[in-house]
């Protein structure tokens, strides 16, 4: 059943006038009572009706690329690929859609907070990029909302991001990092390590996990411990990089190598490294995962893994504008290439 103003007021206990007020911005609302509207319409999954030209075609020119932090170079080279694929015939300004990049921060409640709103505006598509949080209630709203969006004609495409069993309208172009993870750390026992540290991302993200399980595959397949000391947890930045580094160290200071979550971590390692008197990779190799632009310019320069990032990122607009079909059952597996550089070596005897 189609949910009403009426419905949403009811809800929130003010007047349709009021609840009208919060939702066009066009009148001061106390902050309370908007609060009160603002869930209301949450909990109800209220779609305010867009322009009549928008509600004719169905759709609008907009087109919303979520991001978990647009500072961090992995989804701003996607975000900017996907935008650069987003033009084309159906819109009003020449042919261009209008790509609005939101930020959630890693909030849950802002990314369901984004889908909302999108689907307010009665996007043309919408791209979810990187991993998913994982946690069942919120994967169940998400695929909620994904449905409800596929149903109002909006196109919607996962990028560096598992498929949603919930949601199997949503296309999926997910990243192989499991895969990349193994060969990683396949890479190093190869060069003779054996204690090897291992920063990982945030707990909660399916590309934490998928990386540590490719990271300890390769370990089991060698018969190396999987020794839970030489693991940390830490945030996708620098700083994490630095401060984990140091509590591996700490933990076992014969380590000979560290595998980063991902490039902008592995500096964070280098640099902890070169402060505590440590010579990369004379004394510890290190290596990341991503191949990010400035990969190649890190002294020295690191061995990771590129992910097509700018490639998917392209791939996922296009076929979020319907000039690329679909892969086929709605799936892609994006894979990885090991890119050996100056960070690793063999271990010093």
């Amino acid at each position: 059943m189609t949910v009403t103003l009426a419905d949403v007021a009811a809800r929130a206990q003010v007047s349709p006038a009021t609840v009208s007020r919060v939702l066009n911005g066009n009148y001061p609302v106390a902050s309370s009572t908007r609060e009160r509207v603002l869930r209301a319409v949450d909990e109800l999954d209220y779609v305010l009706n867009g322009p009549a030209s928008s509600l004719a075609a169905a759709t609008s020119d907009l087109v919303g690329i979520l991001v978990n932090d647009i500072a961090d170079p992995f989804f701003g080279v996607m975000a900017a690929a996907i935008q650069s694929e987003i033009g084309g015939p159906g819109g009003r300004a020449g042919g261009e859609r209008l790509g609005v990049v939101c930020n959630t921060g890693g909030s849950p409640e802002r990314e369901l907070t984004y889908l909302t709103l999108l689907q307010r505006q009665r996007a043309a598509a919408v791209v979810l990029t990187g991993g998913a949080i994982e946690d069942t209630a919120h994967a169940g709203a998400v695929a909620a909302k994904l449905r409800k969006l596929h149903e109002a004609g909006t196109r919607v495409v996962l990028c560096g991001r598992p498929p949603a069993p919930e949601a199997p309208e949503a296309i999926a172009l997910t990243f192989d990092n499991r895969g990349g993870g193994r060969q990683l750390t396949e890479h190093l026992i190869g060069l003779g390590h054996r204690r090897l540290g291992y920063i990982a991302g945030p707990e909660e993200r399916t590309t934490t996990r998928h990386r540590l399980e490719g990271h300890r595959a390769a370990l089991d397949a060698h018969g190396i411990e999987d020794d839970p000391r030489r693991t940390v947890h830490g945030r996708y930045d620098r700083r994490s990089g630095y401060e984990a580094t140091l509590e591996l160290l700490r933990r076992d200071p014969s380590l000979t190598a560290v595998v980063a979550a991902n490039d902008t971590v592995a500096l964070g390692a280098c640099a902890a490294l070169r402060d505590s008197g440590l010579r990369i990779p004379g004394d510890v190799s290190v290596a990341g995962f991503d191949d990010l632009p400035f990969s190649v310019d890190a002294v020295p320069a690191l061995t990771t893994v590129r992910l097509p990032l700018t490639e998917a990122g392209a791939r996922a607009g296009r076929i979020a504008m319907g000039r690329e079909e679909p892969p086929p059952g709605g799936i892609a597996t994006v894979r990885g290439e090991l890119m050996v550089r100056g960070s690793t070596g063999a271990p010093r005897a």
